[in-house]
């Protein structure tokens, strides 16, 4: 009785391991091809934001103060197109000159232009000297962004005043074609 019992325990045993060993080589073919995939890539594409970078932006004033400007003390703001409300920041006036420069940060990559549709930047500069004038203070006029002369303009000479400028990954700026 004792052997027999024995042989039995022994070979549930034996029947238990290959149940498991049997479960364990399904389950790893399972779950190796549970996610090979028939067709297409075996990732989603990555999403690639634009760099950035710093860009120098520079302003030369013009030296009088155009009648009808009561504020000309007030510093130069400088405003682009990929900033938010708030995101403008002043200028700082270099010592004994009208040439006011600063820093624009985080400025998205736009140069070379993906595709055809592919805008370059607005810029300008709030210029208290000038709000007396047909502008009332917007100008891209006499304006560098990354070394740039602004050259192209979107509604000159009205409130609305804006330079084209696209960006490099190096922060220096280019003139749209």
């Amino acid at each position: 009785m004792a052997r027999m019992l024995e042989s039995r325990t022994k070979s549930g045993l034996v029947k238990g391991w290959r149940a498991a060993l049997l479960a364990a080589a399904a389950l790893g073919t399972l779950s190796c091809n549970a996610f090979r995939l028939t067709a297409g890539p075996d990732e989603a594409a990555q999403v690639n934001p634009p760099g950035s970078v710093s860009v120098t932006v520079e302003y030369e004033q013009i030296v009088e103060c155009v009648a009808g400007s009561p504020r000309c003390e007030d510093n130069v703001v400088f405003f682009g197109s990929w900033m938010t409300t708030g995101q403008e920041f002043f200028l700082t006036k270099q010592p004994g000159r009208y040439v006011w420069r600063g820093t624009a940060l985080s400025v998205p990559v736009n140069y070379p232009p993906k595709n055809p549709t592919s805008q370059p930047y607005l810029v300008r500069i709030y210029d208290p000297h000038i709000v007396g004038g047909p502008t009332g203070g917007i100008t891209a006029d006499r304006l560098k962004v990354g070394g740039e002369a602004i050259v192209r303009f979107d509604q000159p000479g009205t409130p609305y005043e804006s330079g084209l400028v696209y960006i490099d990954d190096n922060g220096q700026g280019h003139t749209p074609y």
